[in-house]
């Protein structure tokens, strides 16, 4: 193939607009699809990691075996203790946690802000610049003096505290001080703070962020960093925050680092019997694959799912062009007569094929530019690094790979089959559709694989919309209509815990009052927002065998929440205010801990021993059964969950809350900002939204699958149902003269019609019998993406079945129907 053979087969292509013009958007639909998939595929999963030699970066994470317990931060002790004991395999290794934090801006208004606590090596270990000012250094890490021992006495005036030092992002940097870099050396006015407020020391480069998967609940773009003061007490290893990262020494394999953690995990089950019952690992991953563990398998379905449909679409230009290259059979076969070699045939339909992949791959291109705008607004908000997603050099590459072996995928078998035509068969021909009997099977055969993969993207998308479906029917264990939720940020200017309790009954009375609000409750967390912890808790036979206690989620709670947010009580009684004090030791458990902590038999009235406020776990008293509430995730039930209330868990700690209003949640917001203004206005209230948005947020993951799976089945469909019509009609123009013959032969325009109707319902029947085979091994790649449906679901099955026979039905009739209208007569004298 040469410019010659590109310059005739463009003006061919000019000769046949409707041709070349559906050809191209054929492949364009397919590119355009694969390459915005791929952008997001790169961007979250290929692209390395924004920080210095990302390959050699690791994440340390916990797992409590015995408790089913993933992903568990480490206490300052096992920290401290897992960087000294694996120096020969870590170059170093950081620690980093993140909480919102409420600032005071200079006229005391409140500002809510981002706020990360690391170890002073962290920028280092991962890369971060400095653009103005200094790093922390080793006088930043200086641990504060320790308290005294609980149960004696302070000797004389407590130690100073030592001052906080806090580098900016640059991004606050420029945001709040405008880029005046006076502001290094001054103190930032942390709302309610009782220590030393964080002097700011630096500002990072622009542009850095923090990579953990979304269930780590750490916050991306911190806008203070602090340093961590980190003490190391050896008892204390209960309070947990610490996320850590480590640097590998070169040469080192993430096995070999696996290896040397086990060891410190295994002296400390050892050495602590609390750890040693319940299990204590450590895992170490590499940090983009921690990163992505999530999103991997929807991202790697979504991949397959459009290469699936770029085969589609190649397969329907490839039937067009095989159909274009039998009518130019006696061409072909004059030029082999004449002595043109193989290559010599085949180079006028590779040089149609080059040029509808071009115009297909820039069409495809435009579609992808347009399409990744819309999957950025359509992505869950959480997906990693979504907002890196563009067209950049590797997805150019891909694009332009994808259109070079999308011209290799259809133009090649029509070049094949053109390069052999039968001489005498075709030149001794009279029939003006002689060219078309050949190739048939050929035909045959690329629609039957047009239909199995078409198929396997239906079933994909049935069980997507099953899953939705699923979604849609869970009881969460709340009522989310007519609910307005926030969460309230800053210094309420209560001291004492009588305060904090006389402030948090204050301020629901105030939004008690507001016209059409018809209950107020507060609670920390919140479910779906995030937050949720396990804590311990056992029955008495774990005082003399601790491995007996489990881990369950907890929450504080006012009394009156589960009225507001309409959980079920199914036994016993909820919180009363009486409830609501330090030294009431009442729980309230869901139906999950109650069935599984005493089954068979009513759990109100008993104890349960539960660590949450104390160094070991205390007896509490069951006064109530709740229903179960997916409190992390609506897909999965998620852990048991015990309630406390907020004077027990610890006064005035609730800070998310819940409004039960008459009619549209979202018109009582002005009304809610100006209640909290009125009580203090140095207080802050952020996510105010209503409850339903919260649900609907946590089903984008299924709902962002459902809707791309659909759309790629949706155009597969139709074209594979376009690739059977247009054998059919070829088929039909093909044997006009056997179908004259039949008519004059007394055959009834019905049969006519159902032998044409019959070939279409058979190569579906084929392609489909080919497809649930396929589906059956495929679609179990996405058990992790389901919610209520199994991969192998038989409904689901059945019904795209049903679906495809209607497509082919459809795709036969119009074929069928012009083949029943022939008049024989016609057809015998023209063939």
């Amino acid at each position: 193939m040469d410019f010659r053979d590109l310059a005739v087969a463009a003006r061919v292509l000019r000769k046949s607009p409707v041709f070349a013009l559906t050809a191209a958007l054929t492949i364009a639909l397919g590119v355009g699809a694969s390459t915005a998939i791929f952008s997001v595929t790169n961007a979250v999963l290929l692209k390395p990691l924004p920080y210095r030699e990302p390959d050699r970066l690791v994440v340390a994470a916990s797992d409590l075996r015995k408790r089913n317990v993933r992903d568990f931060p480490f206490s300052n002790a096992n920290f401290i203790d897992l960087r000294e004991g694996t120096k020969p395999v870590f170059e170093d290794l950081a620690g980093v946690f993140t909480f919102p934090l409420t600032l005071q801006r200079e006229d005391g208004t409140p500002e809510q802000t981002r706020a990360a606590v690391v170890t002073i090596n962290f920028f280092r270990l991962v890369g971060g610049g400095i653009a103005y000012g200094r790093d922390f250094n080793d006088e930043d890490a200086v641990p504060n003096p320790p308290a005294p021992p609980p149960g004696t006495q302070q000797q004389g005036p407590p130690p100073p505290r030592l001052p906080v030092h806090a580098i900016l992002s640059y991004e606050y940097f420029q945001r709040r001080y405008g880029g005046d870099p006076s502001v290094l050396g001054r103190s930032l006015a942390v709302a309610g703070a009782q220590g030393p407020t964080p002097i700011v020391v630096g500002v990072l480069q622009p542009r850095f962020e923090l990579y953990f998967p979304p269930e780590a609940q750490v916050l991306p773009a911190p806008d203070v960093w602090i340093a961590n003061r980190l003490g190391y007490d050896a008892a204390q290893r209960n309070g947990v925050s610490i996320h850590a990262v480590g640097r590998l020494r070169p040469g080192v394999t993430p096995g070999q680092a696996q290896a040397a953690s086990e060891k410190v995990a295994a002296s400390e089950r050892a050495q602590f019997p609390i750890m040693g019952t319940a299990d204590y690992h450590i895992r170490v991953e590499p940090m983009r694959q921690h990163m992505v563990a999530e999103a991997r398998p929807a991202i790697v379905a979504l991949m397959g799912s459009v290469f699936f449909l770029l085969l589609v679409a190649c397969a329907n230009v490839a039937n067009l062009l095989l159909v274009r290259a039998s009518l130019r059979n006696r061409e072909l076969a004059v030029r082999a007569a004449l002595g043109a070699n193989r290559w010599k045939l085949m180079s006028p339909i590779l040089a149609e094929a080059v040029w509808l992949a071009a115009l297909g791959t820039f069409g495809g291109l435009a579609l992808a530019w347009a399409g990744i705008k819309e999957l950025r607004l359509l992505a869950p908000a959480d997906l990693p690094r979504l907002d890196t997603v563009a067209i950049d050099t590797p997805v150019l590459a891909f694009t332009a790979l994808l259109g070079l072996t999308a011209a290799i995928a259809f133009g090649m078998t029509p070049a094949l089959r053109a390069s052999r035509p039968r001489l005498m068969n075709v030149l001794r021909g009279v029939s003006r559709n002689t060219g078309l009997g050949s190739g048939s099977l050929m035909r045959n055969g690329v629609v039957t694989a047009e239909v199995a993969l078409s198929f396997v993207l239906l079933v994909g998308s049935g069980l997507m919309f099953r899953s939705f479906l699923q979604l849609q029917r869970i009881d969460p264990g709340f009522d989310a209509h007519n609910l307005l939720t926030f969460v309230l940020n800053g210094n309420n200017g209560a001291a004492t815990p009588e305060a904090r309790t006389a402030f948090v009954r204050q301020f629901a009375d105030r939004l008690r009052s507001i016209p059409g609000v018809q209950s107020v409750t507060g609670s920390v967390p919140f479910p779906l927002a995030g937050g949720f912890s396990p804590i311990r808790w056992g029955k008495e036979e774990a005082l003399s065998d601790p491995s007996k206690f489990q881990a369950t989620d907890f929450q504080i709670v006012v009394p009156g929440y589960f009225e507001t947010m309409r959980t079920p009580l199914l036994a016993g009684r909820t919180f009363t205010e009486t409830d609501n004090a330090p030294d009431r030791r009442l729980i309230i458990i869901d139906d999950f801990l109650a069935k599984k902590a005493f089954p068979g038999e009513s759990a109100v009235g008993k104890r349960m021993l539960i660590r949450v406020k104390t160094p070991e776990p205390e007896w509490m008293e069951i006064i109530g059964v709740v229903g179960h509430v997916r409190q992390s995730s609506l897909a999965l039930p998620g852990r048991e969950q015990v309630y406390f209330t907020d004077g027990y868990g610890g006064p005035g700690a609730v800070n998310s809350w819940a409004l039960r209003v008459a009619g549209d949640p979202a018109g009582y917001a002005s009304q809610v900002r100006a209640a909290i203004k009125s009580v203090n206005p140095r207080l802050l209230a952020t996510d105010l939204e209503p409850m339903s948005e919260i649900v609907t947020r946590a089903q984008a993951q299924t709902t962002f699958s459902l809707l791309l799976i659909g759309v790629f089945a949706v155009i597969a469909a139709i074209l594979a149902g376009v690739g059977l019509y247009g054998v059919l009609s070829t088929a039909v123009r093909q044997r006009t003269a056997e179908i004259g013959v039949r008519m004059a032969l007394g055959a009834g325009r019905q049969n006519i019609f159902r032998i044409i109707v019959g070939h279409g319902l058979g190569l579906s029947a084929i392609g489909v019998v080919v497809g649930v085979i396929a589906a059956l091994a495929l679609t179990r790649l996405m058990t992790t993406m389901l919610v209520g449906v199994k991969p192998t679901d038989p409904l689901t099955f059945v019904g795209m079945m049903l679906v495809f026979l209607a497509i082919a039905t459809a795709s036969s009739w119009i074929p069928a129907s012009r083949a029943a209208g022939v008049d024989p007569n016609k057809a015998l004298r023209e063939e």
